[in-house]
C-alpha cells in the first residue's frame, strides 16, 4: 500500500498539526488585558435586554451555633480512644474559631466606638472654631455698622452745622454790609460837615 502524500511545507497538510485558528479570532491566552476587557464588554452589550447579576458584598463571617444534640456521649469512666481524636480536634478547632470571632467582634465594636468618639470630638472642635469665627465676624460687622451710622450722623450734623454756619455767615455778612453802609454814610456826612 502506498502511504498518503503530504506536502511537508504546509502545516495544514500534516495530519498531526491542529487546524489553524480563523484569521479574525484570537485565543484568550494570547490577548492583552485591554483586548480581553473589550471582548467581555462587547459580549455584554450584545445582550442589553438581559438583567445583570451583581453579587452582594461579602457578609461578615459567622460561626455555626453549637449543636443541640451531642451524639456518642461517653460515660465518665470511658477513656478517649485514638479513634475519637479527630472528634476532639474538630471540637477544639470550632471552639478556637468561636473565641477568635468573639475577640474580633469585640475589637471591631471597640474600634467603632473610638471612631465615633473621635468624630464627635472633631465635630465639637470644629463647631467651637466656627462659633469663635462667627462671633468675630459678627463683632466686626457690628463695629462697621456702628461706624457707618456714626459717619452718617456726623455727615448729617455737618450738613446741618454747615447750613447753620452758612446762614449765620450770610446774616453776619448782611449785618456787616449794613454796618459798612452806616459807616460810609457816617463818613459822607462827616465829610459834608467838614466841607461846610
Amino acid at each position: 500500500m502506498s502511504s498518503p502524500q503530504f506536502d511537508l511545507d504546509s502545516p495544514a497538510s500534516s495530519p498531526a498539526s491542529p487546524s489553524p485558528a480563523p484569521a479574525g479570532k484570537k485565543h484568550a491566552h494570547s490577548m492583552t488585558s485591554a483586548e480581553l476587557q473589550k471582548r467581555q464588554l462587547d459580549k455584554l452589550l450584545k445582550r442589553v435586554d438581559r438583567p445583570m447579576v451583581i453579587p452582594d458584598t461579602p457578609k461578615s463571617k459567622e460561626i455555626k451555633p453549637p449543636k443541640d444534640i451531642v451524639r456518642n456521649v461517653q460515660g465518665s469512666s470511658a477513656g478517649a480512644g485514638s479513634g475519637e481524636f479527630h472528634v476532639y480536634r474538630a471540637h477544639r478547632r470550632r471552639e478556637y474559631a468561636r473565641l477568635k470571632m468573639l475577640d474580633e467582634n469585640a475589637k471591631k465594636s471597640e474600634e467603632q466606638m473610638e471612631y465615633e468618639a473621635k468624630i464627635a470630638e472633631m465635630k465639637a472642635v470644629a463647631e467651637a472654631r466656627t462659633a469663635k469665627k462667627r462671633a468675630k465676624r459678627q463683632k466686626k460687622r457690628s463695629k462697621v455698622a456702628v461706624k457707618k451710622q456714626k459717619t452718617l450722623q456726623d455727615e448729617g450734623s455737618d450738613k446741618e452745622g454747615s447750613d447753620k454756619e452758612e446762614s449765620d455767615k450770610e446774616e453776619s455778612d448782611k449785618e456787616g454790609d449794613k454796618e459798612e453802609g452806616d459807616k460810609e454814610e457816617g463818613d459822607k456826612e462827616d465829610k459834608d460837615e467838614g466841607e461846610e
